[in-house]
């Protein structure tokens, strides 16, 4: 636990004790616990925990930890965000680019008219609309959350 504390928790950290329980030919499961409490510990990893554990089940000899783990987070990236799209009814083009400056610029930005620029039409002064705009709001943070610094 002491090594814990004196290495930044990262997913670079994550993905080099990977490379160490793969080099292991995937037995060594002791790894597998460092990285559990290595994930628990660092509350920058807490909210991608079950995106770490997704792929570390598919691990295996022949994975190429850097690139597959690119791979991985690229394609669920992307289907959660074609779900999220979807299921809000957002508008595609401008949904993507807001996400895309998101992870750009490090932050959901909430002032301002772009989340209104992704939302469905819907007249300005539909009392539903402030509603939905913050219910938006907190589905956008929580994607963003979930994918910052991940790759």
């Amino acid at each position: 636990m002491e090594l814990i504390r004196q290495i930044e928790i990262n997913i670079d950290y994550i993905l080099m004790l990977l490379e160490k329980y793969q080099a292991g030919n995937c037995e060594d499961k002791s790894v597998l616990t460092v990285i559990s409490k290595a994930v628990s510990s660092s509350i920058e990893l807490r909210s991608k925990r079950e995106r770490i554990e997704n792929f570390i089940e598919q691990v295996n000899v022949t994975t190429n930890i850097c690139e597959d783990w690119q791979r991985f987070v690229r394609e669920k990236k992307e289907r959660d965000l074609s779900v999220l799209i979807a299921d809000e009814n957002l508008r595609d083009e401008e949904a993507r680019r807001f996400i895309d400056n998101s992870f750009r610029d490090g932050a959901i930005k909430t002032i301002g008219t772009d989340i209104d620029k992704i939302l469905p039409p819907m007249s300005m002064f539909n009392s539903g609309r402030a509603i939905m705009k913050q219910r938006m709001i907190e589905k956008l943070k929580l994607f963003f959350e979930k994918y910052f610094g991940l790759g």
